[in-house]
């Protein structure tokens, strides 16, 4: 457990995640407070990773519910393992045909059966699914619920029932309550805009673009062999490149992917032709690119 907001930004900073004192103040407020943190921001500024980092941080384990549209409860919450269960009939057959023996009606024989649901449906032939893991662990757990805002809004709604008591109903079996209350961490894109309902139960975390400095820091601690020099130049070409009226701006993640790049090609400097070769490295749209190219003094700086 955190102790203290500075100790947030040790233990996640050993994991080699910068963070500033809002993060490390919501993500131990959260923890204190058992309350879900919704974190939004532009794609490719660190949201995914802070719910990984944050799980090595505390030795917990890590439980990811990937959101999309279509994502029901069978993917995110349980679902019951039915060729288990057939196969557990074919095994128990010949207990089924004593206890069959002498029904005399076919409700008679149901009524039987029926008094044996318990062996057929329990928690031995359930398959659970990201939700129901969390809150079923033995131990404390993180929980990231990510890109909820590609979800619909009824999974939104059974979701918030989920966070607000962190326990779920199975019909079958009774009420599931959580052994260990989860950190939980969702993500947005603001691909929509999510419930004031589920923004209420939730402490609220805004990632930006880092600034220059935080960023050379990033790069420095992710990339290993990358000079002073090409840091520098790698940043400052990036914070350019975010200025211009792009499709899709690079985030952290595309910046370490050019300074990786460029180590691997033993660059030295990025000039304006290295620019050029790499710059599918960072831009992932064609019109993208060729807005670069076009304000290339720009991007280096010249």
């Amino acid at each position: 457990m955190f102790q203290s907001i500075e100790e947030v930004k040790e233990r996640l900073a050993h994991e080699k995640y910068i963070c500033d004192d809002e993060i490390a103040t919501v993500i131990f407020l959260a923890q204190r407070l058992e309350k879900p943190v919704m974190v939004e921001g532009p794609a490719g500024v660190g949201k995914t990773d802070l719910g990984k980092v944050t799980a090595a941080a505390l030795d917990r384990e890590f439980i990811r519910l990937q959101c999309y549209e279509g994502l029901d409860e069978a993917k995110s919450l349980y679902e019951w393992e039915y060729s288990k269960q057939l196969l557990y009939t074919q095994i128990l057959k010949d207990v089924l045909g004593e206890e069959l023996a002498g029904s005399r009606t076919l409700r008679e024989a149901a009524d039987r059966v029926s008094r044996q649901d318990e062996v057929f449906f329990s928690s031995k032939f359930i398959v659970p699914r990201p939700l129901l893991k969390a809150i079923t662990s033995d131990k404390p757990a993180v929980l990231l619920i990510d890109e909820v805002d590609k979800s619909d809004p009824e999974f939104e709604a059974f979701l918030l029932e989920i966070l607000s008591d962190f326990q779920v109903s199975i019909p079958e079996i009774g009420t599931v309550s959580a052994k260990h209350i989860p950190l939980v961490i969702l993500t947005s894109n603001n691909a929509r805009e999510m419930s004031d309902a589920l923004k209420r139960r939730c402490l609220h975390l805004y990632i930006d673009f880092p600034s220059r400095e935080q960023e050379r820091e990033i790069v420095r601690i992710k990339v290993p062999g990358i000079s002073e020099k090409l840091t520098e130049q790698v940043v400052e070409a990036v914070h350019r490149i975010r200025q211009l009226d792009l499709k899709k701006v690079p985030g952290i993640s595309e910046t370490l992917d050019w300074a990786r790049a460029l180590v691997v090609l033993n660059a030295e400097v990025l000039d304006r032709e290295t620019v050029n070769a790499t710059l599918n490295v960072v831009l992932k749209y064609e019109k993208d690119i060729l807005k670069a190219r076009e304000n290339i003094r720009h991007v280096v700086g010249e």
